[in-house]
Order: C-alpha cells, then sequence, then structure tokens
C-alpha cells in the first residue's frame, strides 16, 4: 500500500525555510570502532580536544583502520585515505568494488565476516532475551556462486551499460563479477550487444537472469513494447546462448510477463524433483546456500507421529525445503505467489504435498490450523511474517522452524515467541550473500509445556 502524503495541500502561514546544515569539506581523521548493521564502519573522531556525541558511518571501512573521511551528511562520511589499516583488511578480488554499488565487504577477509556475522546474530538473540542459546552452525557460501542477477541497463550516446546502481548514483558496467556464477558472467558481453540491437529498449530497463539447472532464465522489464524485428532477434540470441526461455513485460508493471522465447523447458530440481518456476522467481541465491538452509531445517524437524502427522509450510515459494519436508509428513505448502504455487501444484502430484494459494499477509493460516501440526515451517520474505505471527503465536505449535533473511525481524519475532514459552534449540548462521552485511538465520523454537505436547499428539 502507497504511504499518504503528509502535509500536502495544507500552507503553514508564516513559515520560514530552515537552511540546510552546512557540510565541512574538510577531511578529518577518524577511527573505526565496528561495523554497523549495513556493513558501514563506525568511526568517530581522534582529533585532539574534539568532542564527538554521535559516531559517523564510513563505508568500506574495517574496525581497527584510521582514515581520513569527508563529511557527505550528518552522521556519513567518504573515505578519502586510510593512514592505519586494520588487520582484517584484505585486497579486494574485484576492481569493481566500492564502485558498482554490491559488495560492501570485499575489503575484509572471509573468515573474519563469518565470524562477524555469527557474532552479531549471537548478540541480538542476547538482546532479544535468549539465556540460553545452543553451539551455533555455520556456514559460508564460495565466491563465483551467485545464481540470480537483478540488473540495470542503460542506454549512452556510445552503446549500453548494463550491471548495478552505484551507491545513491547512476548504473556502473558490470565487466567482471567475483560473486557471480561464471556462467552468468560470460553471458553479460552478449547481452549488451543484443540490447543495443533492439527497439523494445529507450532509455532505461531491467533484467533478471536465473540459473536454472536447464541453463540462463531471463526476465526483461523494458520501456517499449518488443516489435516483430525484436522478437527474430531475442530468438536468434536465445537460441546462440542455450537460453530456454526469454519472458517480457513493460517496465514497472504488475502484469504477468509474456513468453517471447520458450527452446525448451526451464527446470531446477528440488530434492531431486524438476520444477518449471515462473519467470524471475526467487531463488536462493545460491545452490550451496539453499542446500545449507535445507539441510538445518530437515535436521531440525521433531520425530514423525505418525500417518496423520503434518508440517504446516508458509511462504513455501516454488518448493525449495517442500519435497524434503513431504519426505517426513504430510506438508501443507502455502504460497501467495500464484505462478510459484502453480509450478508447485505441477510437480506435487501423486506426492505428499497440498499446495495453497493465499496472501498470508491478508489471510493468515489461523491457528486451529497450526495448533495441531508436527511443525510450522516458515520462510518469510525480508518484512517478516507480518500478521501471520499472530496466529502462530495464538496457536503454539510444538515446534517452529524460522527461515530468515531479516535477523532484526527474527529478534523481534524471537522476544515474542520467548514470553509465549519458547526455547531456542538449534541454531544455523548461513553467510549466503558473502561480501555484504546480509545473514540468513535458521532456529528451531521448540515449546517447552507438557500440556501443549499433550494437545499436539491427539
Amino acid at each position: 500500500m502507497a504511504r499518504k502524503a503528509e502535509g500536502r495541500g495544507r500552507r503553514r502561514p508564516h513559515s520560514r525555510q530552515t537552511p540546510a546544515t552546512a557540510i565541512d569539506p574538510t577531511p578529518r581523521r577518524y577511527r573505526i570502532e565496528a561495523l554497523g548493521v549495513s556493513g558501514d564502519g563506525i568511526g568517530r573522531l581522534t582529533d585532539a580536544g574534539v568532542q564527538q556525541a554521535t559516531p559517523v558511518f564510513i563505508p568500506y571501512t574495517a574496525p581497527g583502520d584510521e582514515v581520513l573521511a569527508r563529511s557527505t551528511g550528518k552522521d556519513r562520511a567518504t573515505i578519502q585515505e586510510i593512514c592505519v589499516a586494520a588487520p582484517e583488511r584484505v585486497t579486494p578480488p574485484c576492481s569493481l568494488f566500492g564502485t558498482c554499488g554490491g559488495c560492501s565487504l570485499q575489503h575484509l577477509s572471509a573468515e573474519w565476516i563469518l565470524k562477524w556475522k555469527t557474532t552479531e546474530v549471537l548478540t541480538g538473540l542476547h538482546r532479544a532475551g535468549v539465556v540460553d542459546l545452543p553451539p551455533a552452525a555455520s556456514f559460508q557460501t564460495p565466491s563465483a556462486s551467485r545464481r540470480r542477477a537483478d540488473l540495470a541497463v542503460k542506454r549512452k550516446h556510445d552503446g549500453v551499460i548494463l550491471g548495478l546502481h552505484r551507491r545513491g548514483g547512476d548504473v556502473v558496467d558490470l565487466t567482471e563479477c567475483s560473486l557471480l556464477h561464471p556462467d552468468i558472467v560470460k553471458l553479460l558481453p552478449a547481452l549488451r550487444t543484443a540490447m543495443e540491437r533492439l527497439d523494445l529498449f529507450r532509455r532505461e530497463a531491467d533484467l533478471v537472469i536465473n540459473l536454472l539447472d536447464s541453463g540462463p532464465d531471463l526476465l526483461l522489464a523494458s520501456d517499449a513494447p518488443p516489435s516483430t524485428a525484436d522478437r527474430i532477434k531475442l530468438a536468434a540470441f536465445c537460441k546462440s546462448h542455450c537460453i530456454s526461455r526469454l519472458c517480457w513485460k513493460e517496465k514497472a508493471s504488475q502484469e504477468n510477463p509474456e513468453i517471447l522465447v520458450q527452446l525448451a523447458p526451464s527446470v531446477i530440481a528440488f530434492d531431486g524433483v524438476a520444477i518449471e518456476p515462473p519467470s524471475g522467481a526467487f531463488l536462493q541465491a545460491s545452490r550451496e546456500g539453499e542446500t545449507a538452509i535445507r539441510t538445518a531445517v530437515l535436521d531440525a524437524l521433531p520425530p514423525s507421529t505418525g500417518r496423520k502427522a503434518k508440517i504446516i509450510e508458509l511462504y513455501a515459494g516454488c518448493g525449495t525445503l517442500t519435497f524434503g519436508l513431504s519426505t517426513h509428513a504430510r506438508v501443507e505448502a502455502y504460497e501467495g505467489h500464484p505462478g510459484a504455487v502453480e509450478a508447485l501444484t505441477r510437480a506435487s502430484a501423486g506426492r505428499n504435498i497440498t499446495p495453497h494459494l493465499r496472501d498470508l499477509n491478508k489471510q493468515p493460516v489461523e491457528a486451529k490450523e497450526l495448533s495441531s501440526a508436527l511443525a510450522v515451517v516458515l520462510d518469510p520474505p525480508h518484512a517478516g511474517a507480518g500478521l501471520q505471527m499472530d496466529d502462530i503465536l495464538d496457536a503454539r505449535p510444538r515446534v517452529i522452524i524460522y527461515v530468515s533473511c531479516n535477523p532484526r525481524i527474527l529478534y523481534r519475532d524471537t522476544e515474542r515467541l520467548l514470553k509465549a514459552g519458547y526455547r531456542i534449540d538449534a541454531l544455523t548462521i548461513i553467510d549466503q550473500f558473502l561480501w555484504s552485511a546480509e545473514t540468513e538465520v535458521v532456529c528451531r523454537f521448540s515449546h517447552s509445556s507438557k500440556k501443549r505436547e499433550k494437545t499436539n499428539n491427539k
């Protein structure tokens, strides 16, 4: 829902405009104390006699650095020179680091990043009220494994730029990438050339590349409809580069994309089951990360209680976890994206799975249904489970397995679950988003009430 404009149409009499705060362009020396939640360094002035009440956030710095930085805002600065380098610093593997707008932590060792993320999660859970945490398992995805790219395309007078937006700036041409799978990187030059010759692309476009088991799957959103010539060119391009499917939609449109080219089924396998996902479908960032999440979830399942045992899976997507769960008990899988549910339904035929199309933000699964589950498994979007969390708390199922891509929402929900009588008895921290501040967490929450166990075993 769009946020309402505040104060529009009302003019206050005799109002006086407040002048903007002046920014001192003079570089100052800062010592970096820690990293903030977004990965920017938290710095304080080291100038003698200077009192600084609030810290300043400086990107691409490391704890222990002493840097010269120039103020760009009230609590922001940009690095000008490294005076003293922290021991954790390494040479970034990519020459575009710091400009392309993608990675934020390539200047730190992978080992240090995983340790930092683990500490951040443990600290956050302790602050939420967790007293006794189990030993945390951890996993880190390798470089050159990202199988999804969400890119911007921009036409310039001298050609086409295909890449990412720099922080608060224009698109940076992605001429190399240490994060993306090599099969995506090697496709980029040919995509630039192809885009330059298309009528459907006037000024700007968006391009989503999903690397499926069948090869790259493309979703193009542009500012003009495809011409007949475009369709012929794109069909030839897909044939030349083994692309099974290419879909198109108008930029910013909410309509389902149109299939422009389909040379073969576009498929990916989850637990050995082939799925044909909708164009641009959500995938876990890497195959390795997906496997780590699935392993943590399946290991957290309680023993099955018989033929009538069921698992309720919320935000099931196309079935990333569903098929593994179905080997343990019957699965009631809920998802709000029609294309994902359609794909899951086709692949679930004859299996112990019942897919449901439901917008869980508007129509949560009710507590009565949740309370009878052997386990409730949820993998909500970045904004969290919203109203669905209220029904989960009312239901108090015996086991909740929570997959979170936003630890700050997880901490908030953990506090509520602790008050409802839950405890954390399994924890896995997954650095799936290498060289970024993002972290994936899998938690198993168990309810300690014996009464709760008797109710669920009926």
